[in-house]
């Protein structure tokens, strides 16, 4: 299995938005993309990583075909400590059950690490997102604490409540 990581570009769009299901959807982005807001979230991408700043993402590729999605974001402290980075992830549904999610999320600590962003990479999941959970326990995270996060909400305006998991950046 050879997975890699790739700045996302327009000739991504179709097949990303093909890869969005409601699994995608409940626990990463909130709603539908459509080409054009994809485009403007990839266009965005590439301008942080050209200006090493804000949230960076990268296309998860598996034998060349693209088949998920994860970002880093230094600025986010929603739940986390000095040093964290948020680090969030998608895989499509037909490369699902292959720990590709676990290899991309290894892939992305690894680049941390050698850029030195941070101490520590983390995970902000919903405790029902079992899925998500076994991903930071095969990776490495440690169960940090559950808290109530500020700037996610249900759709009744609740705040959501999240378990912040995290994985030490250094040797």
């Amino acid at each position: 299995m050879d997975v890699t990581l790739r700045p996302l570009t327009d000739a991504d769009v179709v097949a990303h938005d093909a890869g969005e299901d409601d699994e995608t959807i409940r626990w990463l982005s909130g709603g539908r993309g459509t080409a054009e807001t994809t485009r403007t979230h990839f266009a965005m991408l590439a301008e942080n990583l050209r200006a090493g700043r804000g949230k960076r993402g990268f296309g998860v590729w598996l034998d060349d075909r693209l088949a998920g999605y994860v970002d880093f974001d230094p600025d986010n402290r929603d739940g986390l400590d000095p040093g964290d980075v948020n680090i969030a992830y998608a895989v499509h549904p037909w490369a699902r059950g292959r720990g590709l999610a676990a290899r991309a999320v290894d892939l992305l600590c690894k680049r941390l690490q050698q850029e030195r962003l941070g101490t520590a990479a983390a995970l902000r999941i919903e405790p029902e997102n079992t899925a998500s959970i076994r991903v930071a326990e095969k990776s490495g995270f440690v169960f940090v604490r559950e808290f109530e996060s500020a700037t996610d909400v249900h759709a009744d305006g609740r705040p959501v409540t999240m378990g912040l998991f995290r994985r030490p950046l250094s040797g």
